[in-house]
Formats: C-alpha cells, sequence, structure tokens
C-alpha cells in the first residue's frame, strides 16, 4: 500500500524554529512507521519562496531576493539530517517544473471560468500576505500578527473559490477523518457556515514582481498561496508522472494550525476546480510554547533545532516532541522539562533496562541469547507477552491517529513492566543456583526478545538510538525491511545471537552544566566540589583558567539590521544571524549610527542567558574595545573581523 506524507513548504522569511522542526519530526516519524508496516513511502518537504515578506527581507539583508531564498532555503535543508529527518524529496517553489506546473493549472482554471478579473477593496495583512475578512479581525487586528490590516483597494484576479462550499462542506462531513482531529474539522465548518468569498490570487507587478507570473496576464504575478499550494503535486510529477498515479489518492498533509484555512478550504476547492479528486487527510498540530509564552521572533524566545541537538542530543529532542506534545493541542517547551525527559524516561527506564539486561547476558550466558526452558516459564512471562502484543496493537492504533504521546506512554508502560520483572525475578540470584538454570535462561531470552520488539517500535521514534539497540542486540541486517506485522510478535531473536553490553545510550543531563554551556554528564559531588574550589583559588589571583574562559561561546555574528530603542541614549537593538537570527541588545548608540553597522562582521558572546534591557529581549554581547578619543571622551569600537567568514563560525 502506498502513503504519500507531507509537511508544509516552510516560508523562507526567517530561519528554522521548534515548530519547523515539530512538524518535520512528525512527518519524519510518521513515514518511518508507515514503512515498518509495509507500505512504498513518499516523504516530500520543501520551501515557500515567492511573496511580499521575502522581497521585504531581502531588502533589509541588501541582497537580491533569489540570493536571500537560496540561503534560507539551504539552511532549512541542512536542519534536516541534525534532526534524523529522511526524506524522499525536497521541493523549492523556484524549481523551474514547479513554476511551469503552477502555470498550467491557472491556465486550466482560467479556461474553464474559475478565474476573473475584478477589483477588490479590503483590509490586507501583510504578514499574512492575504486578505482578512471582519470576521478574523479580533479588536480590528490580525490575530496572528496583532497587526491593524491596512486598507487597500486593486484590481485582481481572483478565484471562483464561493462555487465550490456546498460540495466542501458535504465531503468534510462524509469524510469524519478528512481533517483531523475533530476539533479543527469542527472549526472549518464553522468558518463553512458562513458566506464564502472568493480567493484574490494575484499582485500586481506595479506592487510586486518576485512570484510566478500568471500566464494569461503578464501584468500580474500569482498569489503565494495559488503557487505554494502546488507543490504537493508538483513533488509527484502531476499531471502524466507515474508517481502522481501511485501517491496522489493517498495524499496526507501535516501542518501547524495557523495554516489551517488555506489547506482546509483553498486548497480543496483548487482541487475541485482541477477536476482532481481531494488529498486523504489533513493532520493538524498546536504551537509550541516557550516557558508558557508563545513562540516570536520579535520577543526573542525562538527555539532553534541545532542548538536543541548540540545541547541534548537529536534522540532526545525527537522523544520529548513526540512525547510532550499531545497532537492538536498547544504544549510547552523548557530546558528543565527536556532534561526531566531525558534523564527520567530515557537514561532511567529505557537506558538502565537496556543496559542490565544485556549486561546479565553478556555475564550469565556467555553473551548469547539463551534458549528459553518451557518448563520453566510461569505467569510473569505470561503476563509480559500479553503485555507487549497489546502494546504493539496499541501502538500501531495511536500512530495512524497520529497520537504519538500515547504511543509512546504505552511503550513506557511495556518499559516499567519489564524493570519490575528484573527486580521480582532477580537473575543475579537465579545464578548462584544450579538447579535454577532453566529459569534463569528463561529470564535472560525474554528480556532479550521483548528489548528485540521495543527496539523495533521506538525505530520510527529515535532511529539512531534504535541503530545502537539493534547493534548490540546483535541484529544488523535482521532488522532491515522487516513488518510490524512480522517482527512485532513474539519469538522473533535467534537463539544463540551474540549480544554486547552497550555503551551508555541516554547519558544523564546536569542542569548545572548545560546552563554553563556543558553537556556533559553529571561529575560525581566530590570530584566537582573540588573543581569548584580549584576555580575559586584561581580568581582569587585574578587570572582566568581555560576551563573558565572556554564557558564563553565566541561567535561571528553579522548585523542585519539596527535600531534605537526608544527613551534610550545608548542602547541600540541588533537583529543578528549567529548563524540562527537573534536580537542582541548593544550600548553602543553613542558611539555608532544604526546605518553603519548593517552588514557588519562582529564577535558575540552566543552563550548568555537572555536579559531584558529596557523592556527589549537581549540573546547575546557583542564586544568592543574601550579607549579615549581625541576629545578625551571615552570611545568603543566593535570587535570585527575581517574577510569573509560565514556567520556563527566560532572564534577560537
Amino acid at each position: 500500500m502506498p502513503t504519500y506524507v507531507t509537511t508544509p513548504i516552510y516560508y523562507v522569511n526567517a530561519m528554522p524554529h521548534l515548530g519547523h522542526a515539530y512538524t518535520t519530526i512528525v512527518t519524519d516519524t510518521y513515514s518511518r512507521f508507515r514503512r515498518l508496516c509495509g507500505d512504498e513511502v513518499r516523504f516530500q518537504t520543501g520551501t515557500d519562496e515567492h511573496g511580499e515578506k521575502i522581497v521585504e527581507a531581502a531588502v533589509k539583508e541588501g541582497v537580491s531576493p533569489r540570493a536571500y531564498v537560496d540561503r534560507i532555503s539551504a539552511a532549512f535543508q541542512a536542519t534536516w539530517p541534525q534532526l534524523s529527518v529522511a526524506q524522499d524529496y525536497t521541493i523549492r517553489t523556484t524549481d523551474p517544473d514547479h513554476v511551469q506546473t503552477v502555470q498550467d493549472i491557472l491556465q486550466q482554471v482560467y479556461d474553464n471560468g474559475d478565474i476573473y478579473f475584478s477589483e477588490y477593496s479590503g483590509h490586507y495583512c501583510q504578514g499574512c500576505e492575504r486578505f482578512l475578512t471582519e470576521k478574523e479581525l479580533v479588536d480590528g487586528k490580525c490575530p496572528d500578527h496583532q497587526v491593524a490590516p491596512k486598507e487597500i483597494s486593486e484590481q485582481n484576479y481572483f478565484f471562483r473559490m464561493s462555487k465550490y462550499q456546498d460540495w466542501l462542506i458535504d465531503h468534510i462531513k462524509a469524510n469524519p477523518e478528512y481533517i483531523t482531529p475533530e476539533r479543527y474539522r469542527n472549526e472549518v465548518l464553522s468558518f463553512l457556515s458562513e458566506p464564502l468569498e472568493d480567493l484574490c490570487i494575484s499582485r500586481p507587478t506595479s506592487r510586486l514582481t518576485w512570484g510566478i507570473p500568471l500566464p494569461f496576464d503578464e501584468n500580474f504575478v500569482t498569489y503565494v498561496w495559488f503557487d505554494a499550494l502546488i507543490n504537493y503535486l508538483t513533488g509527484i510529477g502531476y499531471p502524466d508522472g507515474s508517481d502522481f498515479e501511485k501517491y496522489w489518492s493517498v495524499a496526507e498533509h501535516v501542518i501547524a494550525k495557523d495554516i489551517l484555512k488555506p489547506h482546509a478550504i483553498y486548497w480543496p476547492t483548487m482541487i475541485k476546480a482541477m477536476g482532481l479528486s481531494p488529498y486523504r487527510r489533513l493532520h493538524v498540530h498546536g504551537y509550541w510554547n516557550v516557558d508558557e509564552t508563545k513562540m516570536s521572533k520579535s520577543i526573542g524566545n525562538v527555539v532553534r533545532p541545532k542548538e536543541l541537538v548540540d545541547t541534548y542530543g537529536v534522540d532526545a529532542v525527537r522523544y520529548f516532541v513526540l512525547r510532550e506534545m499531545s497532537f492538536g493541542l498547544d504544549s510547552s517547551f523548557s530546558s528543565d522539562a527536556i532534561v526531566a525527559r531525558q534523564n527520567s524516561d530515557l537514561a532511567n527506564d529505557l537506558g538502565n533496562l537496556f543496559s542490565r539486561s544485556l549486561t546479565m547476558v553478556v555475564k550469565y550466558a556467555a553473551g548469547k541469547v539463551p534458549a528459553a526452558d518451557p518448563t520453566s516459564e510461569g505467569p510473569a512471562e505470561a503476563e509480559l507477552k500479553n503485555a507487549l502484543a497489546t502494546m504493539v496493537s496499541g501502538y500501531e492504533e495511536h500512530m495512524n491517529r497520529f497520537e504519538f504521546h500515547r504511543a509512546l506512554q504505552a511503550v513506557w508502560e511495556v518499559i516499567g513492566l519489564l524493570n519490575r520483572y528484573i527486580v521480582t525475578n532477580a537473575p543475579w540470584e537465579l545464578a548462584k543456583d544450579p538447579a535454577q538454570e532453566g529459569r534463569l535462561q528463561t529470564v535472560l531470552y525474554s528480556l532479550s526478545e521483548a528489548l528485540r520488539i521495543i527496539t523495533l517500535v521506538l525505530g520510527p521514534v529515535m532511529p539512531e538510538a534504535a541503530a545502537k539497540m539493534v547493534t548490540a542486540l546483535g541484529l544488523d541486517g535482521r532488522m532491515e525491511n522487516v513488518t510490524l506485522a512480522e517482527a512485532g510478535a513474539w519469538g522473533g531473536i535467534q537463539v544463540g545471537t551474540q549480544v554486547a553490553a552497550p555503551q551508555q545510550l541516554f547519558p544523564r543531563l546536569d542542569k548545572k552544566a548545560l546552563a554553563a554551556g556543558s553537556t556533559q554528564q553529571a561529575a560525581p559531588v566530590k570530584k566537582k566540589a573540588r573543581k569548584e574550589e580549584k576555580k575559586k583559588e584561581i580568581s582569587q589571583d585574578g587570572l582566568v583558567s581555560f576551563e573558565q574562559f572556554g564557558k564563553f561561546d565566541l561567535r561571528v555574528a553579522e548585523i542585519l539590521a539596527a535600531e534605537k530603542i526608544a527613551k534610550s541614549d545608548r542602547l541600540l537593538k541588533l537583529t543578528v544571524l549567529l548563524p540562527e537570527e537573534r536580537t542582541i541588545v548593544a550600548g553602543i548608540a553613542e558611539h555608532y549610527s544604526p546605518e553603519e553597522l548593517v552588514g557588519k562582521l562582529v564577535i558575540a558572546v552566543a552563550n548568555l542567558k537572555p536579559a531584558k534591557l529596557m523592556g527589549v529581549p537581549s540573546q547575546g554581547m557583542v564586544l568592543a574595545a574601550k579607549t579615549t578619543g581625541e576629545d578625551g571622551r571615552e570611545q568603543l569600537i566593535l570587535s570585527t573581523v575581517a574577510g569573509s567568514i560565514a556567520p556563527g563560525s566560532k572564534v577560537a
């Protein structure tokens, strides 16, 4: 059975963040799960590269739109391997084949009479890049961007979206799983209870040239959604490619709730106008908040994927976001929460179970999986087999319904049972009594087989950790191309399989070490205390040790924008690339004008704890030398970098 699953194509007006990472991890996990079920899978992601916000961002950087989108699109593509994401295809809306497909579809829909020319006046939100209805406004503002839209009146081309309103309502009602979770299905139906307006699908070239030209009028370019959404067809070779025939009828889109309306209303009506059948399912997730506050570039609490992986490791990040968020609802990210998951769920529960189980096989069975003794099996083994069968069944059901947190809860219930099984049966005691040899072998076999099944179901969630578990279990080459139905049943591990006590899968994280910029394990208390005393001795001499200096993460930062902060003569708000975009407040307003700073490569301290200065969050510090000018007054000279070097490069 084929499966076609997509992320949205991410808008490249900013660098990747936690929201992008979550959507892509979810889609990658689901694609791996469907492969585990035996499906032939097509997993697609990409970048959306046209529109007014792209031009605006490029102007700020002083580069062409093409140069800008090339750089940011490359940053997105570089992010996915860091998250163990393995997409089958990456599409860009600037790709020539996509441009051609969009123009062909526009011409087709125009020829069918579903695109017309008219004048329109309305509330235009530049952040959304669309007109908003009165009903959508909250206190006269766009609810997503908290900005009052502009009143714009201009001539444009419109898609007869209203023509397909009744059809869409009937289709959603007849297909309960078309939009999931149910709350978003209800939200769309509520919106459709009011008359649907036609969709403006163009922008005049007098206002915007960075877009796909309309094939029937060169004075207009395509509106971003009529361009972007078609990527789902371009990527599988619409209209006559073999992949299109194979995959379109099973298409599943994964999105965040902020783009529900375009995907649940614009897209299906466009598809209907083209004469195609609708996609199969739309999966909608909530927002990630950071420490209970909505993630926003403007307030400086954006979480970057690379920083997460560098700090916590890719397995911990993937596990955390899938376990922590109930798909469809909002969730909150915090350092304390991910450390707690790592130390409790991964290090204590799974890591210790795996390590001590295989260590006992090595110690008591010469490192080979022993044969279970049927005469020694009892209620404990029956309970274990039943629990694993129930877990596999529940896991499959929850994963299919995008209930990842529940699937993982089911797995961890069995992990807890296995830890209790070890304590109750005490293999170290059985090993002391030759008369208990059969019972010992049964316990060791049961642990090995249970770990094989757990490794199997964790593969889609934590592929790197699962690969290490496969190797430790001696199953390299035996877990490839297996299906859940075949391999999820009891009895799959071969007697005599050589296992090895694994290296530590999930090291415990030390909050204090993380706060200092280190991901090392917590050191023993006495050793740690001696180190602290040594640091104090050094600091009393007024000298800094290499260890102390190493805590500072010095990076090259490119200043993208600079502006004065109201009511302050000293402070400037700098937007820098490090390599992610962040805000730094610097006390250099008396020495530099905002205009002369843009484009400079400076040295910044990248791992300072965020602070607020004059109400503006600051995520770092730029370095400057202090000197005396010719007038006798103190002067600050920024530490800059000579030559061409990539933002984010480490200063050694």
